[in-house]
């Protein structure tokens, strides 16, 4: 079994440091993956922090992983080695259920497995993630990625891509419509991206007045400024469909009022505390609430391949890997344009 460097955390208070560990060696259908770069998403630093509890110490963090293929199983038919490849927040499922059968793998009634804090099957231990040097995946949840676009900035697409990209796919956005995209983060970039790509009319809310610029820059038609009820007013009743990206505290029920009748507005962001709903927002328009879950191998694929072929990758900076401690408490103030890349080169 090969020794693998890494950063972890050793419990929810202690800062990420080296650790090592023993990935396993590769079975008939696995792919075992150098990683190169690995983004750096906010729930890694919830699970490594236990903000949402359950967190399994030591905890190797780490799901959008972009990396070029070391070695394959005998029976492996997708990949080669030397290929590049990319995993996400999946590295396994029951592959029989319902929802696994119709590529919906995150939904796994089995119990999926995650990329890191789960149980791992094959070794009875822990999932370990992607701020480390190799990873070792069955090749059913091992992505294919171009090398057309720069691969850095291709690793968010792992989770905060497809993130925001399966619900404006379930719910069909489109030319003709009108979105908005309630906050500019890691994921709310990528949803002005794709909304634009999509051929939709963006309309970008924020709380700070600084960013329209750059919404704008991203691809947002519109910037809104969430605090002015006579701006908010002004759009009463008018959307197709909006993605709620913030995990902050907000008021659902103001962009509730902002949708058409039968408009869908879907909450990606997890906000640490129950949110109040006024249910006449609901039933008088009968407009749709809802929630999305990251993507399925297949609609992960999707996307990956959307992206390569309308160069859309996410906007990053890169830090080296003992930089991650200062790079959460950056996070924590939305200090970074829009996403954290480590690149594993440092890890030596």
């Amino acid at each position: 079994m090969p020794a693998t460097k890494a950063y972890a955390a050793h419990s929810a208070s202690s800062p990420l440091a080296p650790f090592s560990f023993e990935r396993r060696d590769p079975k008939s259908t696995d792919v075992q993956i150098d990683i190169l770069f690995c983004g750096v998403c906010h729930s890694d630093l919830h699970t490594v922090r236990d903000e949402w509890g359950g967190t399994k110490f030591p905890c190797v963090p780490g799901h959008e992983i972009v990396g070029r293929i070391t070695k394959i199983g005998r029976e492996v038919k997708k990949f080669c080695e030397g290929e590049l490849a990319a995993v996400g927040c999946l590295v396994d499922s029951d592959h029989t259920c319902e929802n696994c059968r119709e590529g919906l793998e995150q939904f796994c009634q089995g119990g999926a497995t995650f990329t890191y804090n789960s149980v791992d099957k094959h070794t009875d231990g822990l999932t370990y993630g992607g701020y480390s040097k190799s990873i070792v995946v069955d090749e059913s949840f091992v992505l294919r990625i171009s090398d057309k676009l720069d691969l850095a900035a291709t690793a968010p697409l792992l989770c905060a891509g497809i993130t925001t990209y399966s619900p404006m796919r379930k719910w069909k956005v489109g030319k003709g419509q009108k979105i908005g995209v309630v906050g500019l983060g890691g994921l709310g970039h990528m949803a002005v991206k794709f909304g634009a790509a999509f051929g939709a009319r963006v309309v970008l809310f924020t709380t700070s007045p600084g960013k329209t610029e750059d919404a704008k820059r991203v691809g947002a038609h519109e910037v809104v400024l969430s605090r002015d009820e006579n701006e908010m007013k002004k759009h009463a009743n008018s959307f197709d469909f909006i993605i709620d990206t913030v995990s902050a505290k907000h008021d659902l029920n103001a962009y509730m009022a902002l949708l058409k009748r039968d408009g869908v507005m879907t909450l990606v962001g997890v906000p640490p505390e129950p949110v109040p709903l006024e249910a006449f927002s609901l039933i008088a328009p009968r407009r749709i609430l809802t929630g999305s879950l990251i993507g399925g191998v297949p609609e992960t694929q999707e996307m990956l391949d959307f992206c390569a072929e309308h160069g859309i990758t996410s906007d990053i900076e890169m830090i080296s890997i003992d930089k991650i401690n200062e790079a959460y408490e950056r996070m924590l103030k939305s200090d970074v344009k829009y996403r954290f890349v480590i690149d594993m080169a440092s890890l030596s």
